[in-house]
């Protein structure tokens, strides 16, 4: 699946240790149905699946799922588990691999996404070819990540004015505070509460895609 930088609009993020009952496939299709533009399997922490196998026939699933609905399938800071699953593309952070390393295994036949705090990180990315796009944050405080320190809008400005390539805000973004995220120049907006813990997905949905409407 080609990336298209309209798939940041609404880019969910979630793993089993998000959900009650570890109940992520029902979530993943009330979303998908619901209008997510992109989905990323996050399995982290002492609440995550750890058995590889478990964890292969859940993002076989997730494959499946995302599928039906057109809808690129990331998964997280794992390249093995995303050629081994037929997913679109991975995503790494700053203490992952190094990105030198994924861009050589992922060797364009993934989406690379690639997360960045400060804009000497920015600076680093924008001299590597094979990224697709940047993830930045925390914008704001956020209870996905305890150990996230937030950027702020200004500094959110600074980063997507200096990289090449489309941001995607993330860390404790909101229906309100989502109109000046893009106005500090995302491309779009992800998150894990934000969907995971809406009361009701379409109207969530709704909300966030209709930001963009506004913006064009």
């Amino acid at each position: 699946m080609n990336f298209k930088t309209r798939d940041l609009q609404a880019y969910a993020i979630a793993g089993t240790q998000d959900l009650p009952d570890q109940q992520l496939l029902p979530f993943l299709k009330k979303a998908l149905e619901a209008g997510i533009t992109t989905f990323q399997l996050r399995e982290k922490g002492p609440a995550a699946v750890n058995d590889r196998q478990t964890l292969v026939t859940l993002a076989k699933a997730c494959r499946q799922l995302t599928a039906q609905y057109q809808v690129p399938f990331i998964i997280d800071d794992d390249v093995a588990l995303a050629l081994e699953v037929g997913a679109d593309g991975v995503h790494v952070g700053q203490k992952d691999q190094p990105i030198e390393t994924v861009l050589k295994q992922a060797h364009q036949r993934l989406i690379v996404g690639y997360s960045c705090e400060t804009s000497g990180q920015v600076n680093h990315a924008n001299q590597l070819t094979g990224i697709d796009y940047l993830g930045c944050g925390a914008v704001f405080p956020t209870v996905s990540k305890a150990d996230a320190e937030n950027i702020g809008l200004t500094q959110l400005r600074q980063l997507t004015t200096l990289s090449t390539y489309p941001v995607v805000a993330i860390g404790g973004i909101t229906l309100e505070n989502t109109a000046q995220v893009l106005k500090a120049g995302a491309a779009g907006i992800s998150g894990i509460t934000l969907f995971t813990q809406s009361p009701d997905l379409t109207q969530t949905l709704t909300q966030l895609l209709a930001h963009y409407q506004r913006e064009v």
